[in-house]
């Protein structure tokens, strides 16, 4: 079994994902925005907007910055993408739609959903009609939608609980998110027939064409990783995987420092060297996995978002800075509306690193980010033993 360093594997990393090359210089269009989605595979989504739309950043950190509305023009008007439990909600490239009609035939169910059910056995058909007869809908203009929980984190409406069950069957799917508010439609009015129609893998074979794209992005993992990214489980996972290794699909590598074997796609390259500096979402693929980004980089990140104030390490909506290759500190940062500025709650370099360099770097990124979101200032709390090289 060949070995590889620590460092090397950093760097297949980094070179899957897109933070070698450099950001783009000149025009961006389209063409940059699909070389994106090539490399990491699919684009997490989350409602939290205390900074950025999350889908938003992967983009800026491997382009730069760009233009939002044609992001969103190509992500919901050109069919392109679709939306589905990727990893978490995601935005998926279309022609993968085959990939996981196996998830969408499980029709896997919820509490409320059962309970829903129970008490309204013909609601659901019902919803589907109203958005086969109506559709595009949002869930608030539904007949009857009944009312949320407001004491609930996850109190879905009955119209909500309805549309979300059938989003997971795939019978309706999202047409556009317009103030990122799901309008659902008729799957086979938004997925082009050329995808649609297309022939449906058996379950191993979709899981394991899933696990070679996570290879691809991921550039070398353990079993866990690969399953992690298109969140397949590890009891399904585990078997495809030995069978990739065993046919040559995947290398089995050892890894240094690692307690399990990682597994290589053939066709990722080993980089030069890792240079890639870049602001990284909470829910960009490169760290998305906890116990890999601690495995590669050494760094313990978890979001913080559902901590208690006063129980928070870093802050509320912190991101890692990728710089030259190393996860060299991180930020909590809020966009201020109602000032138009970038808040730096707080800023924290990691053990080791050459402070006033990082500081420096993490300055140039937080004004290219404030840029790019069209806000007027940068205003740094003292908070951190980064803020004073900002």
């Amino acid at each position: 079994m060949r070995r590889i360093r620590n460092d090397q594997a950093r760097r297949y990393a980094l070179g899957a994902q897109g933070f070698i090359d450099g950001r783009a210089e000149g025009r961006i269009d389209v063409r940059h925005f699909r070389r994106v989605v090539d490399q990491v595979g699919l684009i997490q989504l989350d409602s939290v907007n205390v900074f950025s739309r999350a889908h938003y950043m992967p983009f800026f950190s491997r382009i730069g910055p760009y233009d939002r509305d044609a992001l969103d023009e190509w992500l919901w008007k050109s069919r392109e993408m679709f939306e589905y439990w990727g990893h978490e909600a995601s935005l998926i490239p279309t022609a993968h739609h085959r990939l996981l009609r196996w998830r969408m035939a499980q029709a896997l169910k919820w509490n409320r959903l059962r309970e829903l059910e129970e008490n309204h056995p013909e609601y659901i058909e019902s919803v589907y009609r109203q958005v086969d007869e109506r559709g595009p809908l949002r869930t608030n203009d539904l007949d009857a939608p009944g009312e949320r929980d407001a004491q609930a984190m996850w109190g879905w409406s009955n119209g909500k609980v309805a549309l979300e069950a059938l989003f997971l069957k795939g019978l309706v799917t999202t047409a556009e998110r317009p103030n990122f508010m799901r309008l659902y439609d008729l799957t086979e009015r938004v997925i082009p027939k050329e995808h649609l129609n297309s022939p449906t893998p058996g379950h191993d074979e979709a899981l394991a064409e899933l696990l070679m794209l996570a290879a691809e992005s991921l550039g070398v993992g353990t079993a866990e990783d690969l399953a992690d990214y298109y969140r397949i489980r590890m009891p399904a996972a585990r078997p495809v995987i030995r069978r990739l290794a065993e046919s040559g699909d995947l290398e089995e590598v050892e890894v240094e420092g690692w307690d399990k074997p990682g597994y290589l796609h053939p066709d990722v390259a080993l980089p030069r060297w890792a240079r890639g500096t870049a602001l990284l979402s909470p829910f960009d693929s490169l760290i998305w996995f906890r116990d890999r980004v601690e495995r590669l980089w050494d760094f313990h990140y978890r979001i913080e978002i559902y901590v208690p104030e006063e129980k928070r390490v870093h802050g509320y909506y912190v991101l890692p800075f990728l710089y030259e290759g190393d996860l060299a500190a991180r930020v909590d940062l809020k966009t201020d509306r109602r000032t138009n500025s970038l808040q730096v709650k707080g800023a924290f370099g990691e053990p080791g690193i050459e402070t006033r360099n990082v500081g420096r770097a993490l300055r140039k990124e937080l004004d290219l980010v404030a840029g790019w979101l069209d806000l007027d200032d940068v205003v740094v709390d003292r908070n951190g033993d980064l803020f004073e090289f900002l």
